[in-house]
């Protein structure tokens, strides 16, 4: 009540009155901010990670599905260069079984 009083003396300037209406403006944010920061930290933290674990998951699952498609691109390579290399001997299979051999390493983790 009475920083009420005090907010609304008519002895202020009125740059003083804004000043002072920007440093309540500032009060009340810090409060809401406390508040806020006090419900995050009363959360069990089992919400959190099981939300992780989620993310986790669906992570997981794209990087296989990008490791499968790239598997299946470099395989197509082998077959195509396999049977337009039929002429050339061993030439047109060197550079796909490389490129088998370094993406097949990929794969043992």
């Amino acid at each position: 009540m009475a920083e009420e009083n005090y907010l609304s003396t008519p002895e202020l300037s009125p740059l003083e009155q804004e000043v002072l209406d920007e440093y309540e403006r500032l009060a009340n944010n810090m409060k809401q901010l406390a508040t806020l920061l006090d419900r995050l930290a009363s959360n069990p933290t089992t919400d959190i990670l099981d939300g992780l674990r989620d993310l986790e998951r669906k992570t997981s699952m794209a990087f296989t599905l990008l490791k499968a498609s790239v598997y299946s691109i470099v395989l197509q390579q082998e077959i195509d260069w396999g049977a337009g290399g039929g002429a050339g001997g061993d030439a047109g299979h060197a550079p796909a079984a490389a490129t088998s051999s370094a993406m097949g390493s990929d794969y043992d983790d």
